[in-house]
Formats: C-alpha cells, structure tokens, sequence
C-alpha cells in the first residue's frame, strides 16, 4: 500500500514539475529580440529610453525634430511682425540641446542674429539664455509640424510678450 502511495505521489510530482517546466518554456521573453540603443532598457518588449533619446528602439535624438529653417508668422501684443527665419540647430554634445537663431528677429549689432540655447523633452522647446543683452524666456510646443513659441523678450526698459508660429 506504501509503494502505490509513493508511486502516485511520485507520479504526481513528476507531472507537476513537467507542467511548471512546460509552461515557463512557452512563456516567450517580450525583450528577447528588442536591443534598445543608446541605454535604453526593453521592458515587456518596449524601449524605455534614457533622457535625449526617443523612437522605438531609442535611436533618436530627441532634439532632431526641431532642427531645420523655419518660416515665422508672429504677434507681439496685438501688433503682427513681418515674416522672419529661425535656424534651429542640433547641439553636437547633448541630445536635449539646441541653438535657436534669430528668435525674436532681433539683431545684436556685433554678431547679427542672436543665437540662442535651448532644451528640448519630447515635444517642448525651451529657451532661458541671455544673449547681446536680450534675455530671452520662451517654452515652444511642437505639434503636427508647427511650432508655436510663446517668449518674452526684455532688453533694455523694453519687454516683448510674443506668439511665434514656426514651420517649415
């Protein structure tokens, strides 16, 4: 009577660790053939990616979609100004940098255009840069193409509050 309990139990426990190892063997790992780049870490098969990089396997940099020559409609107070050009520019060291010239369509009598730093996280631009006595404090959002760029200018006694609509 023994020997058929410890058959069955046996049996039992061979059945349960065939059943465990087969289920964990159909189990696929989501991240096996995922190779996030640039310290992207794969979680359940989807890149997380680290700051400055985006796309679905981190190959990005976040800053690329605001780079190019951009045609700009704007508005300070109610007073619309004539069209400009701003030339957005990658930062060669840093993902989440750009340099941002000509917003404001401001001249510095030294150097011309002023060119201006910025950061950039997902679809927002943001400038706070002090340049040829311009202080420059603007957040930009990128959507379907079209930059908008609320700014403050203040240079001198004189203060701007400008809408921008950048696009290319």
């Amino acid at each position: 009577m023994k020997s058929i309990r410890n058959i069955a139990f046996s049996a039992l426990l061979a059945l349960g660790a065939f059943t465990a190892m087969t289920y964990t063997a159909c189990n696929k790992d989501e991240c096996e053939d995922v190779v996030c780049q640039n310290g992207g870490t794969c979680v359940d098969g989807v890149c997380q990616c680290s700051t400055g990089w985006e796309g679905t396997l981190c190959d990005t940099k976040s800053n690329a979609k605001f780079v190019g020559t951009w045609s700009v409609a704007e508005t300070c107070g109610t007073t619309p100004s004539n069209p400009y050009q701003v030339i957005i520019t990658a930062d060669a060291s840093d993902p989440t940098k750009v340099v941002v010239s000509n917003l404001g369509n401001y001249n510095c009598t030294v150097t011309g255009a002023i060119v201006f730093n910025g950061t950039v996280s997902g679809n927002t631009l943001t400038v706070n840069d002090n340049k040829c006595s311009t202080q420059m404090n603007a957040t930009g959002t990128l959507a379907n193409g079209v930059l908008t760029i609320n700014y403050t200018a203040s240079f001198g006694a004189t203060i701007d509050n400008c809408t921008a609509t950048l696009s290319k």
